[in-house]
Formats: structure tokens, sequence, C-alpha cells
């Protein structure tokens, strides 16, 4: 009898030269009902030709090969296969690193410190043209001593402000548009400025941006990835219904 449940599961290709780590890895993800590893490459060359090959649904590739770095390898793989999901993993991490993972076409990147949980969650759920980034990984970034507070050549307003506090909180455009009461559309355009007058190219990089100018801060309290100067306000006026200008 055939095992129909193996044509259902994701595919999973794990590049790492730590064989030790890897072995246990493929083992912890054949363990889990939906996900099956299908191999092991030791380098990134060797991952970019098992990937051709293979076909994987996902890929796990650690940051730091003998070859090359994953996000080298993970470009490979993302213009051989613009639908391809590569996640990186690592154990350090640098804002340097942070924006290679916004330019080299990842949907993943997370810290190998992190919950288990957290990297099923993201080989579930990533998807190609998105960028799902451990919050470990974030909070290291932003809680280092932020540069000077500089004020912007064009400042944001307080709807595009309420719109870069919940970026940093992680919420998508939908829960932003709701929460806001606005379209989607009118969101998309308010995200689309906050980061032109950031000079960013991702969310996840105008958020960067914004802690290291001071203009937003990371917070330890539960569900709440980022607090604004005056955005208690904000929140208040929200929530009393008024609307501000869009």
């Amino acid at each position: 009898m055939t095992d129909l449940t193996n044509e259902t599961k994701l595919r999973v290709l794990v590049v790492d030269d730590h064989s030790t780590l890897a072995e246990l890895l493929t083992g912890a993800l054949d363990r889990e009902s939906d996900l099956a590893s299908i191999g092991h490459a030791t380098t990134g060359a060797t991952g970019v030709a098992m990937f051709a090959e293979l076909r994987p649904d996902v890929v796990l590739m650690d940051l730091h090969l003998p070859d090359m770095d994953g996000f080298a390898a993970s470009a490979q793989i993302v213009a051989m296969d613009p639908r391809a999901r590569v996640i990186v993993l690592t154990a350090h991490v640098t804002a340097a690193a942070v924006a290679k993972a916004t330019s080299s076409g990842v949907c993943g990147f997370i810290s190998k410190d992190g919950h288990f949980a957290d990297l099923l969650r993201t080989i579930r759920t990533a998807k190609p043209g998105s960028l799902a980034v451990d919050p470990l990984l974030v909070s290291h970034l932003v809680n280092h001593p932020p540069t000077a507070k500089r004020a912007l050549e064009r400042p944001l307003s307080e709807r595009e402000l309420s719109v870069l506090v919940r970026m940093a909180e992680g919420t998508h455009v939908t829960g932003i548009a709701r929460e806001l009461r606005i379209s989607n559309h009118t969101c998309r355009g308010h995200i689309k400025r906050v980061l032109s007058k950031l000079g960013a190219h991702s969310q996840l990089e105008a958020v960067i941006t914004a802690v290291r100018i001071g203009l937003i801060k990371i917070t330890d309290e539960p569900g709440r990835a980022a607090a604004l100067e005056g955005a208690q306000t904000l929140r208040r006026e929200v929530d009393r219904g008024m609307s501000a200008p869009v």
C-alpha cells in the first residue's frame, strides 16, 4: 500500500558543514509528521547542486560554509528558481548579515540559538518574496546602543509613524490596515513612503534603521516588538476611533 502522506510532506534539504548538528536536525525534522529531510550537503556548491537535482520544498542553509557564505549559495538557488524557499541559520548575527538577508532572496533568517518550534513554524509558513526574521536576531541588533538620534530630511507623518511601529511589531499589512481602519491599498502606500523616507529597501531594513537613529525602540513587553515615542497617544486615538490624516 502506498503511503500517500509522503506526497504531501514538505521536503527539506539541509546545508551545513557540521555533520553532527546536521544529523540531529534531519532526525528531528523526520520526526515531524508533515516534514521529511531529503539530503544533507556540507558545502554551498554541493547544496546548490543538490537543490538542482532534488528540488526540495525548503532549504535550511547554514550562514558559514567552507566554500562560500550561505547568502551566496542561497542567491544561486533563488536565481535558479525564484519560488525557492531558503531559510538561513546563523549562530552569530551582524547588521551586515541582516542587510544581506534582505537582498539575497531568502525567506527566513533564523538563530541557531532559538527554539526549535520557531524554526518549524518558519519552515511551514515562510513564503518566497517575504522575509521571516527570528526575533532573537532583531533584538540582538537593536538592543545595542543606537546611533545619535537625527532628524529625517523628510519627517514621517503621524500616520506613517503609527504604521512603522506596527511594522516593528511584525503586524502584516492587513492587520495594520484593520487596526488603523484604513484600506490595504492605503496602508501599502504608507509603507512605501516610510521605506522611501528611511532609505530602506524592505520593512525589516526600515525598522532597523528607525531603531538605529532613535526613532523607535524595542521593548521586552509580551506582544509588543516595538514602542514608539508618542505611540501610546497614537494608539489611544485609534482606539477612540479618531481619524488621522491619510
